[in-house]
């Protein structure tokens, strides 16, 4: 297998398996396959990267392709964790549900009652 051109222009095709309420984001052009794949892995909604497409010349790759090419060896770009925003991975006090744990916050219950 030839080395892939991550300097090579891209364009990117999001899908959507389900709809989303995020911003949609359609086609896009990249004047690098690196910079697209940076963009694809950083920014979209994992619903957009589940059905998108990235064509490299006469390449393309899907989601799959996509991540193994952005996590190989020689992806050129410096990577950054991808942010999960879902109220199910932020933290408990970004959703307004109560302290964090190991906040040192007290909530008032059967707990802090028996402590007279």
């Amino acid at each position: 297998m030839a080395a892939f051109d991550y300097a090579a222009e891209a364009e990117l095709f999001p899908g959507a398996a389900r709809p989303s309420r995020r911003q949609p984001v359609g086609y896009r052009r990249f004047a690098s396959a690196a910079e697209a794949l940076r963009f694809a892995m950083e920014e979209l909604a994992p619903e957009a990267l589940a059905g998108a497409a990235l064509e490299v010349g006469d390449d393309r790759f899907d989601s799959h392709g996509m991540r193994a090419l952005y996590e190989a060896a020689d992806y050129p770009l410096a990577r950054r964790r991808r942010e999960d925003r879902s109220p199910a991975t932020m933290p408990r006090s970004s959703r307004g549900s109560g302290p964090m744990p190991g906040s040192g916050a007290v909530r008032k219950g059967r707990a802090s009652q028996d402590q007279d």
